[in-house]
């Protein structure tokens, strides 16, 4: 039997992300769950990495395996990944890397990078979410879109948005120009006008900027907290815009979230979100160009109605063809590691 041939019964994919919990990212949670009818999937424990049989490691987010508040779990983690590395490169297990980021949100230590330098040097396949995601020319790289979320939302709500009202949601991260937004929405003289903010703050002194750049003004509401799906859905669905003002943008799975739930998104110009309204269209996917101002968000607010009647086509994001794409890389990446290992062979 070709590796082609591989039937669910007999192809099994170690994930690099544990077993979902209430609180895990939509994404990995659809992400396996599609996968899941396509063949075997373990999601990880540090047992299971270095002791049971899989034939392809995925990986997302590497970083996370070595990350740990404790320095003495993070010294164990750190000999556990270095075991790992082993393992892989023994038994000729194939490496495939799913690329979210074009470089890690936290700080990574520099032992850290060292082994995750090495984790690059085995991986033998890479996915990327968008087009326009960096790669070498040595690189094996298939692009698979990030799956829609139409799918995950219990019932996902059919209102008419408030006029007016703009909406920032997601983890809050200084990148993502929270404080900026607030202070520019501060600016506007339409008394109508609303802007909600929900979402996690990443520290106190974070929050403190976004309160303050306030300025007590009685349109903005603060919900700096997590908040359960169905009450996310809600806020999305009675939004006019979405509002996203990322000063580094390359996936965002915020503007996908909107996007599923049939809600305008204004994100600010690059080549990920000119990629998106080639995708879905200028009326669903509004750039902007320069730091966002008060002026941007007057205009775009002028142009966030009448557009109920066409949702956006997100039909290239289908998760039983995302899950399909992955499977073909799998495939691919174990039929490239046979091939290496057979060509070295005396």
């Amino acid at each position: 039997m070709t590796t082609t041939d591989q039937t669910h019964n007999d192809f099994t994919v170690l994930e690099s992300f544990k077993e979902p919990t209430s609180t895990t990212n939509p994404y990995i949670v659809m992400l396996l769950r599609s996968l899941r009818n396509q063949c075997n999937v373990m999601t990880f424990s540090w047992r299971g990495a270095l002791t049971e049989h899989y034939d392809v490691f995925h990986v997302h987010w590497p970083e996370i395996l070595l990350h740990s508040d404790r320095p003495t779990r993070r010294t164990a983690r750190r000999g556990a990944f270095g075991v790992l590395l082993l393992r892989l490169r023994l038994k000729k297990t194939p490496v495939v890397r799913t690329m979210h980021n074009l470089a890690p949100h936290e700080d990574v230590r520099p032992v850290d990078r060292w082994l995750l330098r090495r984790l690059d040097a085995l991986t033998t396949s890479w996915i990327r979410l968008n087009g326009q995601t960096p790669s070498s020319p040595e690189m094996d790289v298939s692009t698979i879109l990030h799956g829609h979320f139409r799918d995950w939302f219990t019932y996902p709500p059919r209102m008419q948005p408030e006029p007016s009202r703009l909406l920032f949601f997601g983890l809050i991260r200084p990148y993502k120009g929270v404080v900026e937004l607030v202070s520019a929405f501060a600016e506007t003289t339409n008394p109508d006008f609303t802007l909600v903010i929900v979402g996690r703050s990443t520290s106190p002194e974070l929050s403190d900027s976004i309160v303050r750049a306030t300025g007590g003004d009685t349109r903005i509401t603060l919900r700096l907290e997590h908040i359960d799906d169905d009450s996310l859905a809600q806020e999305i669905a009675g939004a006019s815009l979405v509002v996203l003002p990322y000063t580094q943008l390359h996936n965002s799975a915020a503007a996908i979230n909107a996007l599923s739930l049939d809600r305008p998104t204004l994100v600010p110009r690059t080549p990920t979100t000119t990629e998106l309204v080639q995708e879905v269209g200028p009326d669903w996917v509004r750039q902007y160009d320069g730091p966002i101002s008060a002026e941007i968000l007057e205009n775009e607010l002028a142009g966030s109605t009448g557009l109920d009647e066409y949702p956006p086509d997100l039909s290239a994001r289908d998760w039983d063809a995302v899950a399909s794409e992955h499977l073909t890389v799998f495939n691919r990446a174990v039929q490239s590691m046979t091939r290496t290992h057979r060509a070295g062979a005396p």
